[in-house]
């Protein structure tokens, strides 16, 4: 059911298969352009991540109120200008690193919500995905025991309310961090396809 839920949300066939960006899409794709496995797949993820913002109301929050409990170790967005593809795409999947860690503190508190689920079933495979996707995808090192404990030391608190509300916080952060990825990869993938053109042509010019 999740991964039929997770190829609905992005409007891609099978994982594994080209495909296009549906008619409507608002991630910034052409409508008609071949999109990669890679991008499908962060796509599909995305759009199940969009679902958090029904979820927010079930505990009394909003979407303004979750914003105080914001954290330095959020991964941050790849800058539109100026910013290598390498060096995006390593951003990129540390960033997953990162979330899959925080993740577990949704983890404590809603250990069924669907968008944990979709994260945990499909980051390791765009990690991979990325990683090939690299010159250099050997430099995109596992976190440690350690950084992963700094990582979830600040979520530790006996107040539940503020538990479940970071919580919120991580999954909303996480569904900016997968729309504002699925605008960089296709960028970049775009950008990177060009080249090859270009290339092909003086080649066989």
């Amino acid at each position: 059911m999740l991964a039929a839920l997770l190829l609905c949300a992005s409007g891609a066939p099978t994982p594994g298969a080209p495909t296009t960006a549906p008619a409507g899409d608002s991630s910034g794709e052409e409508e008609g352009e071949a999109t990669s496995d890679l991008l499908s797949t962060w796509k599909a993820l995305a759009g199940i991540a969009k679902q958090h913002k029904k979820q927010v109301r079930f505990v009394g929050g909003s979407l303004t109120s979750i914003f105080v409990y914001k954290t330095s170790s959020f991964p941050i967005k790849c800058p539109e200008f100026n910013f290598s593809r390498e060096a995006c795409y390593h951003r990129l999947a540390k960033g997953l690193q990162v979330y899959t860690v925080l993740l577990r503190h949704v983890e404590r508190e809603y250990p069924n919500n669907l968008i944990l689920s979709a994260a945990r079933l499909y980051s390791s495979v765009l990690i991979q995905g990325i990683k090939e996707k690299m010159r250099r995808g050997d430099q995109v090192s596992a976190l440690t025991s350690g950084q992963e404990e700094q990582l979830l030391r600040e979520f530790d608190t006996p107040d539940r309310y503020h538990r479940k509300m970071t919580a919120h916080s991580i999954l909303h952060h996480l569904k900016v961090f997968l729309a504002d990825g699925t605008r960089a990869i296709f960028k970049r993938e775009r950008a990177w396809a060009g080249r090859k053109a270009v290339t092909f042509h003086a080649a066989n010019s």
